[in-house]
């Protein structure tokens, strides 16, 4: 614990040392407190007697001061009717949804943008004693942190780096809760949410992107396919019986097929010297 956390603390005890703070009249009523107790006893002690869970932690008030020892609980523990009132702190995670924000870009684009923040009380004292409500302080200061970091980002860095913005309103919302015994765990962007005209053009953006793409791969995969019919052409150039296997091949392949059509390819060569002699 820091030494403001510490200064803070030392206001709102009772130690041992300052039980004369109470006043005169203060003593009395916790005389007359005890009195009542005894005499009432043993029905006063279903009054005195308190439980808190594992979870959860009291503390207690005497006459508007803080008893000393800090928080009280697990378990039992005990106080004074009329001059003692207690309050139970929930140490456990508690997680809440930030609403939707509208948020302006750095890139002038407006988003709307939510997310989830985990935190839980690190010091009930404070939590009590330092803030009226530390729940709803700690929900309404996520939101604005939410605006503010998103707020100097553009669209690109909030779509892609969300990680880095969860990191940094987790560091903020940690320094800016210290004071109120609270302790952010974690932070998490949800949903960005793009207005419909800017989905639209993202959209179209993008599918002219993947045309491109798609015309540069069909363009390569025929430059390939070219120069391997070309290699294969120059192999079956040197050796004449090669053309007449290929085209038993194709015959093969075709009656495997079960057609009922044969094309019979005939060579140019051989169609020129049919016309030749035709004239």
């Amino acid at each position: 614990m820091d030494t403001t956390t510490a200064a803070q603390l030392k206001v709102r005890r009772i130690d041992d040392n300052d039980q004369g703070s109470l006043g005169c009249c203060g003593w009395i009523l916790v005389a007359l407190s005890y009195l009542f107790m005894v005499i009432s006893f043993p029905i006063s002690i279903w009054l005195c007697i308190k439980i808190v869970k594992e979870y959860e932690r009291a503390i207690i008030f005497r006459l508007g001061r803080i008893l000393a020892g800090g928080a009280k609980g697990p378990g039992l523990f005990f106080v004074l009717p009329c001059t003692d009132s207690f309050v139970k702190v929930d140490m456990r995670t508690i997680s809440f949804d930030i609403p939707p924000q509208e948020i302006l870009t750095k890139d002038s684009v407006t988003v709307s943008v939510d997310g989830v923040v985990y935190y839980r009380v690190q010091n009930a004292i404070l939590a009590v004693a330092n803030i009226t409500n530390a729940d709803s302080a700690t929900r309404l200061l996520a939101q604005t942190t939410l605006r503010n970091v998103l707020g100097t980002k553009n669209l690109a860095q909030i779509l892609s780096d969300r990680e880095e913005i969860a990191h940094n309103m987790q560091t903020t919302l940690d320094v800016a809760t210290d004071e109120w015994g609270i302790k952010v765990e974690r932070v998490e962007i949800k949903d960005v949410k793009l207005p419909v005209q800017l989905q639209r053009a993202m959209a179209a953006e993008a599918e002219a992107s993947r045309e491109a793409r798609a015309k540069v791969i069909a363009a390569e995969g025929e430059m390939n396919a070219s120069r391997a019919l070309k290699e294969a052409a120059i192999v079956i150039s040197e050796s004449p019986a090669a053309l007449q296997l290929r085209y038993l091949q194709t015959l093969t392949t075709i009656a495997a097929e079960k057609n009922s059509t044969i094309v019979f390819p005939l060579p140019m060569d051989l169609v020129q010297n049919i016309m030749g002699a035709r004239k």
